[in-house]
């Protein structure tokens, strides 16, 4: 076996297991889904393994070798390889990858249990914390998680998974995409399917020591696929359940926490409320017992001891018993809940009645967190008064302060829904702020995206988006509660607010690269949209771009179909004209391209039509970029010309350097290449400046293939590693597919043949995947070529025949070159 250093070399081991197999069984090669229904992963997850982009998970790779044909030694060197590539990139690691520390801020204050605290220094791998709401699980949690982080030097990772949240609980899949980004992970490459998330996750953990704490988890599915499988970890959960699946099946430690002790109530009524528990001693101990010990509601009140200095103890007590007996009338159950309840009523009738109001209509926000201008929405007040109301709340600890808002409890959330008046209106209020702001912000960054829906002038305090950095940091900012809005309005009768956040809300998911949250929003936009009669095609259109950026072809194809006829049904116009246009380039994509010619040819004049000049310019670069690949080198550059006329005329500098890439590429392969680079330069450029990674990995790429054609070879090596950084970063796996086919071209040119096979291999399995006929065969014809170097005729002759194959039926020039090799 040869030396296996890196993911891809273990990929291109695993390629050669698979076509020796077939060989030798005389048989054709196991596809993806044959692998997939024998290992029980995805056929995805199988590309991913093959390709050399992910390295296996230990779990199952013993099947997957098996499966390949690998003999019981080879099985034995390929753990072992497998073993030493996790180290090697383990090695790397404090280098390329970020240490997550997400641990909230430690609790202050913090009191007792000392039992508890011991058992988790000894426990390992998975402890549960179960107990009843109120009781500090999640401040036991973080207090000894903030005590034991120096034995996880690989970082902490944090998430409040929300499992009694009747609205919003975290799924493991939002869980694991969020884990693996903080993990480093760039959100283009985290996978779609849970079964791949987790593969993908463990894989990040192998090797390292990381801490995860589970928060407020509802049951063990909720947690399972969460938990690490890498012995260095250790998860840490808190859940109301006693999770008995997690304990009998993944042996977890259950650690069940009651409430304080007489003791350790006085002590943390006497941290947090001072001297005053000390001079009525009886009268803390009484507060204590009507807090039923509970650190939650201890909390609560004590504020209100702070708050009313003048008022004995003795008085507020008989206050709060007064309330614990108004709601034992109402719940009859005697429980610990009943005694939190209490609290918090008798410290919501101390509020200020602003603050009371607030209080009341935050518990309806579907987000995580509300900044100051979600409150001033939300209450219709002014920006200075929704920080003061935020301010008295938070002193109540009746919320949380968090980096971008306030958050509330999940308790303190149902309580405060429940006190909410005119929650509609207010409803209201706040999602058009989402809205209005969210187009605001869009059309900073990107002004000449048609088709946004026009948002009303903003009738609250709406933040500062009018200048590019602004506008980016809100969106960034307020992702996660945009998508929740959107995903709530579809579920709760305002299915119109979903479809034009979606609208609204595509480019900055694209650019950006945030597919998980693309696709919840788009596919929440086409149930509403459905459920509504409006929007339909463009939310269509909208969740087939996202399936088009993570390589999905075909699921893109449907889509665009399906809003193609549903654009045409209802006469929308600009619909038809972008259905037509997103199908062409998908068409490209899958081999098709005398169809991809039709569709954006009528995309065009569609857009003419309807007098859509930037709708026109982006059909012509594609058509443009098309004619190109068929030979038709003079109409593709009058296009590409037109195509950055318009776009210097509607100032879009972005797409006017896709525009001037293109023309580049053309200028490259008709020989003038200091042209080309000259108008790859500006390109660059544009891209850079507009902030569109994309356009910018596209250029270097271009850029690269012109050194490598003026025998610049270590230039061309550069740039061309850079494009591929950048089309794994994004995402975009049409570029990195191509990027990795001019790389493996630019090795052999310097001589390194090994190398050069390695980046066709991948190309090859990646366009299988994909489906991207043109650069499959550029792959085999790559690969035939570097074979011919290496002496080996015979199988140079097999791939140029597959190449060769696939060029025919595309109709492009390469065909003919191939086709001359092999009459030689």
């Amino acid at each position: 076996m040869t030396e296996v250093q890196t993911i891809a070399d273990l990929g291109r081991i695993l390629r050669e297991l698979r076509r020796r197999h077939a060989r030798r069984q005389e048989t054709a090669e196991l596809t993806y889904r044959e692998l997939a229904a024998k290992t029980g992963w995805s056929h995805g997850i199988i590309g991913e393994y093959l390709s050399g982009r992910i390295l296996p998970p230990t779990d199952r790779f013993d099947i997957l070798i098996g499966l390949l044909g690998a003999t019981p030694a080879e099985q034995g060197a390929l753990a072992t390889a497998r073993d030493q590539v996790e180290e090697n990139r383990r090695r790397a690691m404090p280098a390329e990858t970020p240490v997550p520390r997400q641990l909230p801020a430690d609790v202050y204050g913090f009191t007792g249990r000392a039992g508890a605290l011991a058992e988790l220094d000894a426990i390992s791998p998975t402890a549960v914390i179960s107990g009843t709401a109120g009781v500090g699980k999640t401040a036991l949690a973080v207090h000894w998680a903030h005590r034991a982080a120096d034995r996880f030097p690989d970082g902490q990772l944090y998430l409040d998974l929300r499992g009694y949240d009747p609205e919003r609980p975290v799924s493991p899949d939002d869980a694991l995409a969020a884990f693996l980004r903080g993990l480093g992970v760039p959100a283009a490459e985290v996978p779609a399917d849970l079964a791949e998330r987790a593969a993908r996750y463990r894989t990040a953990l192998a090797g390292r020591h990381v801490l995860v704490v589970l928060d407020n988890a509802h049951g063990a599915d909720q947690v399972r696929p969460l938990l690490p499988g890498a012995p260095g970890c250790l998860t840490l959960v808190t859940s109301r359940d006693d999770l008995a699946g997690l304990v009998a099946r993944e042996g977890a430690h259950r650690i069940e926490l009651g409430t304080l002790t007489p003791g350790e109530a006085l002590t943390l009524l006497r941290t947090l409320a001072g001297p005053r528990v000390d001079e009525a001693p009886d009268d803390a101990a009484a507060l204590a017992e009507c807090c039923a010990r509970l650190p939650l509601a201890l909390r609560v009140a004590a504020e209100l001891v702070i708050a009313h200095p003048a008022t004995p103890l003795a008085e507020l007590v008989a206050d709060l018993r007064d309330e614990q007996r108004r709601l034992d009338l109402l719940d009859a159950s005697g429980d610990a809940r009943t005694a939190v309840r209490a609290v918090f009523s008798w410290s919501y009738q101390h509020l200020s009645p602003g603050a009371a109001r607030a209080f009341g209509l935050l518990g309806l926000h579907p987000g995580p967190f509300l900044d100051p201008y979600g409150v001033a929405a939300l209450a219709d007040t002014t920006l200075p008064q929704a920080r003061a109301l935020t301010g008295e709340l938070a002193r109540g600890h009746l919320i949380e302060a968090r980096s971008a808002g306030h958050s509330m409890h999940d308790l303190l959330r149902a309580y405060a829904a429940e006190q909410a008046a005119d929650g509609a209106a207010a409803l209201t209020r706040l999602f058009d702020h989402y809205l209005t702001t969210a187009a605001a912000a869009m059309t900073t960054l990107f002004p000449y995206d048609p088709g946004r829906p026009e948002a009303a002038p903003p009738r609250t305090p709406a933040p500062p988006v009018d200048q590019r950095d602004g506008a980016a940091r809100w969106l960034d900012a307020q992702r996660p509660n945009l998508v929740a809005v959107a995903v709530y309005a579809a579920r709760h009768g305002r299915p119109e607010l979903t479809v034009d956040l979606s609208r609204t809300l595509w480019r900055h998911f694209e650019v950006g690269c945030h597919y998980q949250e693309a696709l919840a929003v788009h596919g929440s936009a086409v149930q509403a949209a459905k459920a509504s009669g409006r929007g339909l095609a463009s939310a269509l259109a909208d969740l087939g771009g996202v399936h088009w950026w993570m390589g999905d072809y075909r699921q893109a194809l449907d889509c665009f179909e399906q809003s193609l006829a549903h654009a045409r049904d209802s006469g929308d116009q600009e619909g038809v004209a972008r259905a037509l246009g997103r199908l062409g380039v998908v068409h490209e994509r899958l081999g098709d391209l005398r169809a991809a010619l039709t569709h954006l040819g009528d995309a065009l004049t569609a857009y003419r039509q309807t007098g859509n000049r930037h709708g026109e310019g982006v059909q012509l670069i594609n058509l443009g970029a098309l004619l190109r690949r068929l030979g038709e080198h003079e109409a593709a550059a009058d296009h590409q010309l037109a195509a950055a006329a318009v776009f210097a005329e509607l100032g879009d500098l972005r797409l006017e350097g896709y525009a001037l890439g293109n023309l580049g590429a053309l200028d490259s392969l008709l020989g003038r290449h200091e042209e080309a680079l000259a108008h790859l330069e500006r390109a660059l450029a544009n891209c850079r400046a507009a902030g569109d990674p994309g356009g910018e990995g596209s250029a270097l790429g271009a850029i690269g293939t012109v050194h490598l054609r003026l025998g610049r070879h270590d230039e061309a090596l550069d740039h061309l590693r850079r494009a591929l950084a950048i089309s794994r970063e994004t995402g975009d796996r049409g570029l990195e597919t191509e990027t990795l086919n001019g790389l493996g071209q630019t090795l052999l040119a310097l001589g390194r043949p090994d190398a050069a096979l390695a980046r066709h291999r991948s190309a090859l399995a990646l366009s299988d995947e994909t489906g991207d006929r043109y650069e499959h065969a550029r792959a085999l014809d790559g690969l035939a070529q570097v074979m011919e170097a290496a002496g080996d005729g015979e199988q140079a002759r097999g791939h140029w025949r597959a190449a060769l194959e696939i060029y025919q039926s595309l109709g492009v020039p390469e065909a003919e070159r191939v086709r001359a090799r092999l009459s030689n």
